[in-house]
């Protein structure tokens, strides 16, 4: 891992893969880093240059000031490109990354080949903000630890959950290393979003993958954002919000027939 002073700031990123090969971008979820990847990586590392990075406020990116906007997690993206000489890439990005996958091809259409959005919604009502003030409240006064446990509980089923405590273990470390305050900084990003009625202007080919039991991003608001979006696809995993991790081969089997479509 490396990082990288953008115009705007400094972020922390990886790469794999040949470095003539098109680019593949993944972008990480709220409280995660780029190591959500590591089972992508080494499934697509052959046929493409693999760049992840973490979201501002996570990982080993800076942490600015909060709150964010989804403008500016875009930008961040457009800015890293930019360091690094990519014209265009593939943009796959899950939970907070797949609404950043949104932003990208609503606002930056030109740097993508194609958008796979994961896991994600387009926009919340009055209620589900709530929920979101009441995390912030309790992360405020209690830390990143009160939400651990219901955050596992969210991101993977209890099947899962049981079956592979080595690996749970691991993403609870990963979650309780992020920064409390880019954590919430970010929060203030996902309470302000609003892509849903620009769904219809996106024409970058797009892929939209879902969890049959993901709570936080029901796979109906999931269909209902791909009928939104001319020409895109849909897959549905059995999985709940971390698809990728839980189902890592169906996954990359999902994205890599929409990669190579595109």
């Amino acid at each position: 891992m490396k990082t990288i002073k953008t115009a705007t700031i400094e972020i922390n990123y990886a790469e794999d893969g040949p470095a003539d090969a098109p680019v593949l971008l993944f972008s990480n979820s709220l409280g995660s880093d780029l190591s959500m990847w590591q089972a992508q990586v080494d499934h697509f590392k052959n046929d493409y240059r693999i760049v992840r990075y973490d979201h501002r406020g996570h990982g080993g990116t800076a942490v600015p000031a909060g709150p964010y906007s989804f403008e500016e997690l875009s930008m961040d993206v457009v800015a890293l490109m930019d360091a690094l000489g990519i014209e265009r890439a593939h943009f796959a990005g899950l939970s907070m990354g797949g609404m950043t996958a949104l932003g990208m091809a609503i606002d930056h259409a030109d740097r993508l080949l194609s958008a796979t959005s994961c896991n994600c919604v387009a926009g919340y009502t009055p209620e589900a903000i709530k929920v979101w003030d009441d995390r912030i409240a309790a992360i405020s006064e209690n830390g990143l630890g009160s939400v651990l446990e219901g955050t596992i509980e969210r991101w993977f089923t209890q099947p899962t959950i049981n079956s592979r405590p080595d690996e749970m273990d691991a993403i609870r470390k990963m979650i309780m290393a992020t920064s409390t305050d880019g954590y919430l900084a970010c929060c203030g990003a996902l309470k302000k979003l609003n892509y849903l009625d620009r769904l219809s202007t996106i024409s970058t080919p797009t892929l939209f993958i879902s969890g049959t039991h993901d709570m936080g991003a029901p796979a109906a608001a999931m269909k209902n954002m791909h009928e939104r979006v001319a020409g895109s696809g849909y897959v549905e995993l059995d999985a709940a919000h971390v698809s990728n991790i839980e189902r890592p081969a169906e996954f990359n089997r999902a994205l890599g027939d929409f990669l190579r479509s595109v």
